[in-house]
């Protein structure tokens, strides 16, 4: 019997959904409806339809499903909207500390959008044992109760360390029929104001959230499916049902996130940015080493513990209609052709002797917006899908490309423009274009400077609808690599189809021990079990920041038994060496394969660098290249081990005698990173070699004896 993945990607406007071949990675069938916000079931509805179109139409038994997931919107939507619950905070502290834990944890109502604000009450109480205070706290949570609060954060300043006083309070709260949330249940950081109002955030979205993912499990039950409904998080992996009513906050954003976990599933991209445009906007995120990345989230222009892909989102796009003010065109976006209800000029019928009337899409908008009307009273939307279609750079086969026939629509469409403005229509489009591109090139280019991006392998990566509307103008224009992504338009879906489970522990630690490490693992481990990873196929990856002493394991795991390797074929050795030394900006005869182990191949290239000008002096630049050619690492090299597990230990004392830097402050550990089997592990934030020699104890624990390592000392 076959097995099929099952990805739904809920969006504002259509439901899509995807079926894949577990073992192939091809697509079995795609459908697409209309998104049911007005249903009885809301979202769910939709989400039920698109699951049985897709199994009907293309026979695909329940029992043949393993893996199905659904990104949502609905999250984001709810703070956008300003569509949450009253939340009430109980806060706890004792002691030195109380003064301050009073203070920080009255976080204030938290501004969502313009006119739209959180509602947070707050209720202190002074106690260092929440069962001896029961009674003052169950007048406080009455209190905050009669006040609207739907919902509580218990929040104390050292909750992360024993969670007792947390647990207690939240026990209570729903014994009164509240629902309830934990600051330790979204974070084990300390920092309680941060973590107070990401707790709030996470608690103001359960009602709704809860009962969404209460319909859509029973949906999918009802379909047959016995395998558990998965739900995309805001990081690029996916949870259970049970952890979204716990954590909905990890759903946040988790639409944007979709599409790039699509891509590094299909495409071979090192260092790159993805754009993934749609009708209304585009939405921007990072590549490097061949890994997406993160950062921790803002709600309201406020800092909270949502470590979420870093995204960023501009109002332009395929659908963005342009902006004409004064006798020329100043702008693109944000309004789209779909917000203002009419149809794009490049999907029409051409007009007859069509004349320029510009139009407010919205209520409050001023009437500054391009369309078109025919003799015949047809009216359409000028758009820079018309624009790149009209001036030749959308590539055949696109998903946008119009053809023959859309172009010569979509000139006539531009010519009444182009007339009212003094040019021709192709002077317009280019104009339209222009403004787009360099809007979009500066979020660009600072994500790249910010990033630190390798020139010689970034790629421009577009997915969506509208990707090539965007990338290859932008590609062209600053002569960059770029590619469109295979299945562009519904790579969001795939990602959702395609997703991993994915937990991040992380704690304030100076210094961690092994047994730290250790603690974290185990925890991390657990969480990620208890999203619906299966154990055999769990990675975790330990990261220590010491600038900010943050101890972070970071477990990633399929949901059935085998791991994804991803559909890209492995690339030869001498593919391998052509794209590291494309990498390096060295001959090919310069670079060579300087050991191999399991999904990894480390390439030494050998060039001269003269100090102060003079003295020649041989340096190495080494990059480490997975088996489908994704530049995993660039750096200078200082040294490198290659070693069984029985010879580790041995083999990175030396390495580490032979790479540290004695300066006025002591011992400086190089950069350090191990690679066996499937796994990279980044050593670098490590502060001392017992720290360094403690983890890959730890990591190599379960490996056979005569396991190839390799570790690399890097600058």
């Amino acid at each position: 019997m076959r097995q099929v993945r099952i990805g739904i990607d809920v969006g504002g406007t259509f439901t899509d959904a995807v079926a894949i071949d577990n073992d192939t990675y091809e697509i079995i069938a795609q459908e697409k409806i209309p998104t049911t916000h007005g249903a009885k079931e809301g979202v769910a509805e939709g989400i039920i339809t698109v699951l049985q179109n897709i199994l009907e139409k293309n026979h695909i038994a329940p029992e043949e499903v393993v893996f199905i997931a659904h990104g949502t919107t609905q999250a984001t939507n709810a703070l956008l909207e300003g569509d949450v619950a009253v939340t009430g905070v109980l806060a706890m502290g004792s002691g030195m500390e109380s003064s301050r834990a009073q203070t920080a944890s009255d976080v204030g109502n938290i501004l969502l959008a313009p006119g739209k604000f959180l509602s947070v009450l707050h209720e202190y109480v002074e106690t260092e044992d929440a069962t001896a205070a029961a009674d003052q706290i169950r007048e406080k949570l009455a209190a905050l109760q009669q006040a609207g609060a739907e919902v509580i954060v218990a929040t104390e300043s050292f909750g992360v360390d024993d969670e007792a006083n947390e647990k207690f309070v939240m026990k209570m709260a729903r014994e009164m029929g509240l629902y309830a949330t934990g600051g330790h249940e979204v974070s084990q950081l300390y920092g309680l104001r941060v973590r107070t109002r990401t707790a709030v955030v996470n608690g103001s979205l359960i009602p709704k959230m809860m009962e969404t993912a209460d319909m859509t499990e029973a949906c999918v039950k009802r379909s047959g499916i016995s395998a558990s409904l998965m739900i995309m998080r805001c990081d690029g992996g996916v949870m259970t049902v049970d952890e979204v009513r716990r954590r909905p906050i990890l759903t946040m954003l988790s639409g944007l996130a979709a599409g790039v976990a699509g891509v590094l599933m299909y495409e071979r991209l090192s260092d790159g940015i993805f754009l993934e445009s749609g009708g209304t906007s585009t939405d921007i995120s990072v590549v490097k080493d061949g890994r997406v990345m993160v950062r921790y989230g803002e709600v309201g222009g406020h800092k909270t513990y949502l470590s979420s892909l870093d995204v960023r989102t501009l109002g332009v796009a395929g659908g963005s209609m342009i902006r004409v003010e004064r006798g020329k065109i100043t702008d693109v976006g944000p309004r789209s052709a779909h917000i203002a209800g009419l149809a794009y000029e490049v999907f029409s019928p051409a007009l007859a002797d069509p004349h320029l009337e510009l139009v407010a899409p919205l209520k409050d908008d001023a009437p500054v917006y391009a369309s078109v009307v025919g003799s015949d009273g047809r009216r359409v939307s000028l758009t820079l899908a018309g624009a790149a279609n009209l001036l030749g750079s959308v590539p055949e086969n696109d998903y946008v490309n119009a053809g023959k026939a859309g172009r010569e629509a979509t000139r006539v469409a531009w010519g009444a423009l182009g007339k009212a403005l003094g040019c021709s229509a192709e002077e317009a489009a280019q104009k339209a274009m222009d403004i787009a591109a360099d809007k979009i090139w500066e979020i660009v280019a600072r994500l790249i400077r910010e990033y630190e991006l390798s020139p010689q392998v970034l790629c421009l990566a577009g997915g969506g609808g509208s990707g090539g509307v965007i990338v290859p103008y932008l590609g062209r224009w600053k002569d960059i690599r770029w590619k469109i992504v295979k299945n562009a338009p519904i790579i969001s879906t795939i990602g959702v189809a395609m997703a991993m489970v994915r937990e991040v522990v992380e704690r304030t630690v100076v210094q961690p021990s092994e047994e730290d490490i250790r603690a974290i693992r185990r925890e991390a481990m657990e969480k990620v079990l208890r999203s619906g990873a299966q154990e055999s196929t769990v990675e975790i990856a330990i990261e220590i920041d010491r600038q900010a002493n943050i101890l972070r394991a970071v477990a990633m795991g399929a949901t059935e038994l085998r791991k994804h390797e991803g559909a890209e074929r492995a690339l030869s050795s001498e593919e391998l060496q052509a794209l590291a030394a494309q990498s390096m900006e060295l001959p090919p005869e310069n670079v060579k394969e300087s050991a191999a182990a399991g999904a990894w191949h480390v390439f030494d290239g050998q060039y001269k660098k003269r100090i102060l000008g003079l003295i020649p002096v041989k340096k190495h630049k080494v990059r480490v290249l997975n088996r489908h050619g994704v530049v995993c690492l660039q750096r200078e090299a200082l040294g490198a081990i290659v070693c069984t597990k029985a010879e580790l230990e041995a083999e990175l004392k030396s390495l580490l005698e032979d790479t540290v830097e004695y300066g006025a402050t002591g011992g400086e550990l190089p950069g350090l990173f191990a690679y066996y089997g499937e796994k990279q592990l980044n050593l670098s934030g490590l502060a001392s070699r017992e720290q360094v020699l403690d983890l890959m104890k730890l990591e190599a624990e379960l490996l056979p004896e005569d396991e190839k390592i390799i570790v690399l000392a890097v600058r």
